[in-house]
C-alpha cells in the first residue's frame, strides 16, 4: 500500500515522469510528422515512442548516430535532450 501512495505522491508532482501504466511498443511514427521521422533515421531507426507533456515526446531509438538534429530543427523540434540507451526527449511546443 506505502508503494502504491508513495507512487501516487510523485505521480502528482512529476506527471510526465511517472507513468501510469508499462511502455508498450506503439507503431513509432503515429503522431510525429514526416519531417521528424526522417531526421530521427527513419521508421525503421524508432523502436517506441509516448507523449510525455503536452510539449514532450519521448523516443527510442535503435542508433542514435543517425539523427539529424539540424535536421529536426527545421522541422519544428525546438531541443533535443538525449539519454542513456538510445532515448531522446524531443520539445516540440504546443501542436495546434
Amino acid at each position: 500500500m506505502f508503494d502504491k501512495l508513495q507512487q501516487a505522491f510523485w505521480k502528482a508532482l512529476t506527471p510526465d515522469l511517472v507513468a501510469d501504466e508499462p511502455k508498450t511498443p506503439t507503431e513509432p511514427a503515429v503522431g510525429l510528422s514526416a519531417e521528424i521521422v526522417a531526421a530521427l533515421g527513419g521508421a525503421d531507426n524508432l523502436k517506441s515512442q509516448q507523449a510525455v507533456a503536452l510539449t514532450r515526446v519521448r523516443v527510442e531509438l535503435a542508433d542514435v548516430a543517425c539523427v539529424d538534429r539540424e535536421a529536426l530543427s527545421l522541422a519544428g523540434v525546438a531541443g533535443v535532450m538525449a539519454l542513456a540507451g538510445g532515448v531522446l526527449h524531443l520539445i516540440t511546443g504546443l501542436r495546434e
